[in-house]
């Protein structure tokens, strides 16, 4: 019996899979459903001797929190985070650090009847075939929700980057459905200058027909989708490995583990199937003392490995599933029902899901990065 335990442990099989966790050196755990008492994270193998202020994390929840805008879900949550452990007089101590948030507005009676009908394109259905239990309320570990934990953790992450590397990661609205902003410096960019605006998009122009669009998708009981760009720079060479841990293979699993991503993209992406070799390639130069390339239609990763440049990565959101308008589905006898969802929903997850992708981002390089 003890072998098997372990060669469960050890293949990840059947119950024993851990699917709530990620990383191999830098892990992260998170817990707790949507309408629960509480969620939080777990960070365990932060090295120690990183400065780690409540008051850092708590500026990335606040960018977060839903609440923030009449481009958000209503729900009011402060997000406040607490931190139970791996601290001392604000230095991390090595040893893992436990963090929680309280959720504080839950009203589960909006989802009485989640457990009677298989919400259009919500885990509701592939949970109950799965798992054959499905939560109280609301969305449970599949809500959105569960992403203020990710933050919560990718800011230690984000931080450890920062100060041991020099790193820096920041992301920003690129597009809402139709509405593209225009190419931003993506060297001189701040998170400030993404704040200026509630769509958390850089551009003036390009935010004020994000808005409109996004309030008229709201009016109509609606949502939209869009595109949030993120750029990681000072990240340096050989971070990485080739074959199946490639740095854009750890990139793309992290972030399309965000509810709602649906693609994601390096560099030219797509349209490098739009492009010759000549016109792809980016060509090697000395940059100071170090070799870099003119152009960075790679996004900083060639053949799996960082190349010293910044990576660029885009990350595609689907419109929001949860929408007041009517729709048809089915309840779990198989029998035709309408079905108008209760509850607060964002009419578009683009503005709150920048520092979740940002999040991600710094927790798959700061993996990487322990013990080097």
């Amino acid at each position: 019996m003890i072998w098997r335990s372990v060669c469960c442990i050890l293949q990840s099989c059947g119950e024993c899979r851990l699917s709530n966790s990620i990383g191999k050196r830098f892990v992260i755990a998170t817990f707790g459903e949507s309408h629960g008492p509480a969620i939080g994270a777990i960070v365990d193998g932060c090295p120690s001797g990183i400065a780690l202020d409540e008051a850092v994390i708590q500026k990335q929840m606040d960018r977060r929190r839903p609440g923030q805008s009449n481009l958000t879900t209503a729900r009011v949550e402060a997000d406040k985070i607490t931190i139970l452990s791996g601290l001392r007089d604000g230095i991390t101590l090595g040893t893992p650090i436990g963090m929680t948030l309280a959720n504080t507005d839950c009203r589960p009676d909006d989802y009485e009847d989640v457990g009677k009908v298989a919400r259009p394109s919500h885990a509701d259905y592939t949970y109950r075939v799965k798992y054959g239990e499905v939560a109280a309320s609301g969305g449970g570990r599949a809500s959105a929700r569960e992403t203020a934990t990710r933050v919560a953790a990718g800011t230690v992450a984000d931080e450890f980057l920062k100060q041991r590397f020099g790193v820096d990661i920041i992301a920003w609205v690129s597009s809402i459905g139709d509405v593209d902003c225009p190419d931003v410096s993506e060297a001189a960019l701040t998170r400030s200058e993404v704040d200026a605006t509630p769509v958390r998009c850089p551009d003036m122009s390009a935010a004020e027909k994000m808005i409109t669009l996004v309030e008229n998708a709201a009016k109509m009981g609606d949502s939209v989708g869009g595109i949030v760009t993120c750029v990681c720079r000072n990240v340096p060479a050989g971070w990485g490995d080739p074959i199946f841990d490639k740095l854009n293979a750890l990139l793309g699993r992290g972030l399309l583990s965000i509810p709602a991503v649906r693609g994601v993209e390096f560099g030219a992406g797509f349209s490098a199937t739009r492009m010759r070799g000549s016109q792809h390639n980016d060509m090697f130069v000395l940059k100071g003392d170090r070799i870099g390339t003119v152009t960075n239609r790679s996004g900083g990763i060639q053949g799996g490995i960082s190349n010293g440049e910044p990576i660029v990565v885009r990350v595609a959101f689907k419109p929001t599933a949860s929408i007041a308008t009517t729709q048809a589905t089915v309840d779990y006898d198989g029998l035709p029902v309408t079905f108008q969802l209760q509850g607060r929903h964002d009419p578009c997850v683009l503005p709150r899901a920048v520092p979740v992708v940002e999040a991600m981002a710094a927790i798959v390089l700061a993996d990487l990065a322990v013990g080097m």
